[in-house]
């Protein structure tokens, strides 16, 4: 049993590693990029680094409770990729351009 448990630790550190890897990636692209497609897209890849963690601690501890939140962060991401993707639309009409310096200065 003891050899299980030690096993079930390494693997856990693996997932944890691996969304805290996706995670950083997604974080260095949005702080790094300028146009608001790959920034959206960045935000997205932070989404799935935390799903990562809350599936791997769900099962590590045997428990449903954060693979169902996983499924709750979802529906958010795919609410918000809707209105943010409609919103990207609407600011390259207006401007003709992606480049979020451009709308650094935005007015009423």
């Amino acid at each position: 049993m003891p050899e299980t448990i030690g096993l079930h630790s390494f693997i856990l550190s693996h997932f944890l590693l691996t969304g805290a890897v996706v995670f950083a990636l997604g974080l260095v692209g949005f702080l790094s990029r300028r146009n608001l497609i790959v920034m959206f897209l960045c935000t997205e890849m932070m989404f799935q680094g935390v799903a990562i963690s809350l599936v791997a601690f769900s099962r590590y501890h045997a428990n449903d409770t954060g693979q169902t939140f996983v499924i709750f962060v979802l529906t958010i991401a795919a609410a918000e990729a809707a209105l943010a993707l409609g919103l990207v639309v609407l600011l390259f009409r207006r401007k003709r351009t992606l480049d979020a310096l451009a709308w650094s200065q935005l007015h009423g």
